[in-house]
């Protein structure tokens, strides 16, 4: 048995103790921890809105809209310029980026162009590096008295950029006011704003609370010209026309200028007004605000203005009414919940842009404890079985498999405290898989060795031999699912990414109990028992003798696993995936009833009513329980916002919210284009380490396996109707690495052949490699399957669709890795005379044993 240095022996026992140690602080309560030495690590693992309840919403500021608010403020700060200078204009206007007018007097454009110098001028670009930016730049040449401007993109983007670091702040300022959370606020992109807010009770309210952008004005009334006539005609140019929040509405011509801006509140409360008992909400104003106002008090007490909101009017008070000192209330029919909201954004203080809600996930907490008891419970009997089907094929071996397997989660979940990576539904699913597909390397260790140990010389070198020649397999298989994980969580989102985490660091804490921890426990045996041979509770003998001919009928085997890849290709095309709201937008909305029974026919009947298209109803778990799936509204982003809260309304009276998952146009745009990507970098990627692992042959042979399980896959969810969303996508990447896995493993064995068996045809040679590992295999596969199994018998309805999805996939990629891989690479390989060894890039004899593939 291979001698392990001291401190080769240290580390390892110091890391399975550091993993216990990092781990050990999630079997107790915060309140508990509270209690422990400040020395003693103290991080838990913490739990994605999956599994504590909470929103997770994904905000978009629209360019279009920035874009255009800058250029009404250029136009209205141009016109200010021009009239500053004494210069007359006529025609400025703007459209798009572009800004034009006339200049009365031609003779005065170089005046023109030094009244505008200070808006043309460049400006600080705030970064790494200072910036020179022009935000307006003449465009074209002087033609005459017509003078063009265009506002330009690195402007924009810098009053983008500006938009979203503001609305960080905005944003974190209306959370606290609805939740006591800590929430987390990142940006995504240049456009994007993802906040997720757990354990939130009224995620309704927060959600109206970031798609408001809460502008709050006063604004003199115009008495110029009778409202209608400004509304027959046109309004002046320093006044617009807004209408009121009545039904029907009431217009009203104000003045443009606001001489109280939401900036100027200093502060704001809901109150209730003496004389009436109506809610209203009183505000103070701030110093400088307080000295601009007390002077129009004084001059016309009497005069009227309209309290202005997101562009409507509240309300058209007299200024002594609502204005005393630096004092105010603002009235206008508001209920109790409106003042406080009102109070609220005015506390907060107005968005820098108007938001817009592109996704939403909100899951209850109670949703969260039911999919964290169903996932434990799946999670321990998977345990179980794997662990019994461990010993019950290895005895003392298998023992030792199972303490490398629990070692091996107390890793995960110690790196996961360690870097307070989340942990997902999904993730635990992760784990869950890893917990099947760890053992595999075990196999593959053990199955060596009682390979090597069937041969003349002692069980040491036995021992020796069979665990260094096994490593580089179990870091090829375990490096796959590696690549795969880092690129899912690149190109992944939300719940999933916690998968992609999961699957990554299951493989590197693979790799290291499965070949060092292991390795280091049968060193011990060795050491204390000094056998001559290995434990007789081995049981996999019986395939030691196998010599089945599996190339013999590739053929035939082959045409019908392809012919089934055509028949599901065709099925794609034809009648194409179940998509989710992930990839077409939609909304899908867990209901549970309060009382009674779940009525499936009236909640259909009553959401037909609202015209969002053909919703759909089916029954969910119990009989209280029940999914709804809203199609993707047409309007566009904003729209899908609208037919959450119909649906709220007419159906949250009888009914709980227990999750919605809402994905406009845009987001599910993204997913499809980011999932795609996402699949094909990991294809690629893996290939790439193949081909360099391997060579050509080998990497364009397992390319054409993975496409067969790709294609079998989405065919049988096409069949089934299982519905294609981010989970699938997730899935679809743990089969190409399962069943890589497998052919990577069979590939090990056929290079190692093809330097040992220098005349044996490749056909012979193939089944001979297979065979070889056809234990590691059936087991390999049987211990996934159960517990995938467990997953799906024991898991709520997200893993379940996700399993059985997994189920087929396993199954079509073990077969892929013996009917598909074999017989491409013989069809590869079929050139006349044996020079070099196709695992080094030669050439290799036509298979004169079993025809052509």
């Amino acid at each position: 048995m291979p001698k392990l240095s001291p401190l080769k022996i240290a580390i390892i026992w110091l890391v399975v103790l550091a993993g216990f140690v990092f781990a050990l602080p999630n079997l107790f309560s915060k309140e508990e921890l509270a209690e422990w030495p400040d020395w003693v690590p103290q991080r838990q693992v913490p739990l994605g809105l999956d599994l504590q309840g909470g929103s997770d919403f994904t905000l978009r500021v629209v360019r279009d809209d920035i874009i255009a608010e800058r250029l009404e403020t250029t136009i209205d700060a141009i016109g200010k310029a021009l009239r500053n200078a004494d210069i007359a204009y006529a025609g400025l206007s703007g459209s798009g980026q572009a800004i034009q007018f006339r200049l009365r007097d031609a003779t005065k454009m170089a005046a023109a162009r030094d009244a505008l110098r200070q808006l043309t001028a460049p400006v600080d670009s705030a970064g790494l590096v200072r910036n020179q930016i022009q935000e307006l730049v003449p465009e074209g040449a002087e033609q005459g008295d017509v003078v063009r401007l265009r506002l330009t993109n690195e402007g924009i983007d810098l009053r983008m950029a500006s938009a979203m670091t503001e609305a960080i702040d905005v944003v974190r300022r209306r959370i606290a006011e609805v939740s006591i959370a800590d929430p987390l606020i990142r940006r995504r992109g240049n456009d994007r704003l993802v906040v997720q807010v757990p354990g939130l009770d009224d995620p309704q309210r927060l959600k109206d609370f970031l798609s408001q952008r809460a502008e709050l004005t006063f604004r003199w009334l115009d008495p110029s010209m009778p409202v209608q006539q400004a509304v027959d005609t046109r309004p002046p140019a320093a006044s617009e026309i807004l209408y009121s929040l009545d039904d029907p509405p009431i217009p009203y011509l104000v003045e443009r200028r606001a001489f109280v801006a939401a900036e100027d509140f200093a502060d704001a409360q809901p109150d209730y007004d003496p004389p009436t008992g109506e809610p209203v909400v009183s505000f103070k104003l701030n110093a400088d605000a307080l000295a601009r106002i007390t002077p129009l008090v004084e001059a016309d007490s009497k005069r009227q203005f309209a309290i202005v909101l997101d562009g409507q009017v509240v309300s058209t008070p007299r200024l002594a009414e609502a204005v005393t000192g630096g004092t105010g209330r603002i009235a206008g029919n508001l209920s109790e919940d409106g003042a406080k909201n009102l109070a609220a954004l005015l506390r907060a203080g107005p968005l820098p842009a108007n938001l817009t809600v592109v996704e939403e996930r909100t899951v209850g907490p109670g949703v969260g404890t039911d999919a964290i008891a169903s996932a434990l419970k799946a999670g321990t009997i998977a345990a179980l079985a794997v662990a019994a089907c461990m010993i019950a094929f290895y005895g003392f071996f298998g023992a030792i498999a199972v303490v490398a397997v629990i070692v091996n989660v107390v890793l995960i979940v110690a790196v996961l405290s360690l870097v307070g990576a989340t942990l997902t539904l999904p993730g635990i699913a992760g784990i869950i898989l890893t917990i099947g597909v760890a053992v595999d390397s075990n196999v593959l260790i053990y199955e060596r060795l009682r390979e090597e140990a069937r041969g003349p010389g002692p069980l040491r070198k036995a021992l020796d031999t069979g665990f260094s020649r096994v490593f580089s397999s179990i870091v090829d298989a375990n490096l796959t699912m590696a690549i795969a994980g880092a690129i899912l969580f690149y190109f992944g989102s939300g719940a999933f990414r916690g998968f992609a985490v999961t699957l990554a660091i299951g493989s590197v804490t693979t790799i290291l109990t499965a070949h060092s921890l292991t390795r280091r426990l049968v060193r011990g045996w060795y050491r204390r028992r000094r056998p001559t041979r290995l434990p007789r509770g081995i049981r996999t003998g019986f395939f030691s003798e196998a010599d089945i001919r599996f190339m013999a009928i590739r053929n035939p085997v082959f045409i019908l696993m392809a012919a089934l890849s055509l028949a599901s290709l065709i099925l794609m095309v034809s009648l194409g995936p179940n998509f989710g709201a992930d990839f077409k937008g939609g909304s899908i909305i867990e209901l549970r009833a309060k009382s009674g029974v779940a009525d499936s026919a009236d909640i259909r009947a009553r959401l037909d009513e609202l015209n969002l298209g053909e919703v759909r109803v089916q029954e969910l778990g119990t009989e209280r329980d029940v999914l709804v799936r809203v199609p993707s509204q047409e309007a566009g982003d904003n729209a899908e916002q609208t037919a959450i809260g119909l649906v709220r309304a007419e159906l949250e009276d009888q009914y709980t919210f227990r999750r919605v998952e809402v994905v406009g146009p845009a987001a599910s745009d993204e997913l499809t284009r980011a999932s795609s990507l996402g699949i094909g970098a990991a294809v690629l990627a893996i290939l790439l380490y193949v081909w360099i692992r391997f060579e050509w042959r080998f990497a364009l042979a397992a390319m054409i396996a993975i496409f067969h399980d790709v294609l079998l896959t989405v065919g049988f969810l096409v069949v089934t109707r299982i519905e294609f969303n981010l989970a699938s996508i997730a899935a679809l990447l743990t089969i190409v690495c399962y069943s890589l896995n497998d052919t990577v493993v069979i590939y090990d064995r056929i290079r190692e052949n093809y330097v040992r068996y220098q005349k044996m045809s490749l056909s012979v040679l193939i089944d001979a490699s297979i065979n070889q590992t056809l234990s590691r295999t059936v087991l390999t596969a049987l211990t996934t399957i159960l517990a995938l199994a467990a997953l799906y018998l024991f898991g709520d309805g997200l893993l379940r669709s996700f399993s059985m999805t997994l189920l087929f996939g396993v199954v079509v990629g073990t077969l892929s890795s013996i009917y598909i891989a074999g017989p491409v690479l013989i069809l590869f390989n079929r050139r006349g005379g044996r020079g070099q060894d196709p695992a080094r890039g030669g050439e290799e004899p036509a298979d004169t044993a079993a025809g052509t593939a």
